[in-house]
């Protein structure tokens, strides 16, 4: 599978139109996805996990990387003018340059990164989408790291364990669900076009 063919990711096989008109409804119903998402916070040892980077990772991968930059691009902008759309209500440029900003620049690339792949087709299997998700999840883990560092001054070894040791489970548990329903997804689409 390449870039140009037609359906390379689950939402344009699904509206199958470029019009900038759908783009803009996907960039807002993404955008407005992964805010509530952030709001949503489920129990679990020993920190509770939010929905929030389930819903960035999956925008990737159902919109590809330009249109799923675009849409955290705009999560962050509305976050960025006081929306409360980051984690527990959270907004303003201060939660941006604060101790969990990089995480939300991370995702942007989370998002590029899972999009790119999922136009090359590893959206269309389980064991391929929960790899995307995996690298994906790297790549925002890394800024967000960074920027924990930089504003904390702690060691690394308190960094991780932080700001990633804590999450490793919730995020094998969104990786899983992702890998089940966007191949499902497609597998469904193939099954309602025959």
């Amino acid at each position: 599978m390449t870039p140009a063919d037609n359906d390379t990711v689950l939402s344009r096989a699904l509206i199958g139109s470029d019009a900038l008109a759908w783009k803009a409804a996907l960039v807002l119903g993404g955008s407005a996805l992964i805010a509530i998402c952030a709001q949503i916070s489920v129990p679990m040892y020993p920190v509770p996990m939010t929905l929030q980077t389930l819903a960035v990772l999956v925008v990737g991968l159902t919109f590809g990387a330009r249109l799923g930059v675009v849409t955290l691009l705009a999560y962050l902008a509305q976050g960025a003018l006081g929306l409360p759309v980051f984690a527990n209500g959270g907004f303003g440029p201060a939660v941006l340059m604060g101790p969990t900003g990089g995480y939300l620049f991370g995702f942007v690339a989370g998002a590029a990164v899972t999009g790119w792949l999922a136009e090359r087709g590893w959206d269309r299997s389980v064991a391929l989408t929960a790899l995307a998700m995996a690298i994906g999840n790297a790549v925002l883990y890394l800024p967000g790291l960074v920027q924990l560092q930089a504003v904390t001054g702690a060691p690394w070894d308190k960094v991780w364990a932080w700001g990633a040791g804590p999450f490793l489970l919730g995020d094998a548990v969104k990786l899983a669900v992702a890998a089940l329903a966007v191949p499902g997804a497609w597998a469904l689409l193939g099954r309602l076009r025959r």
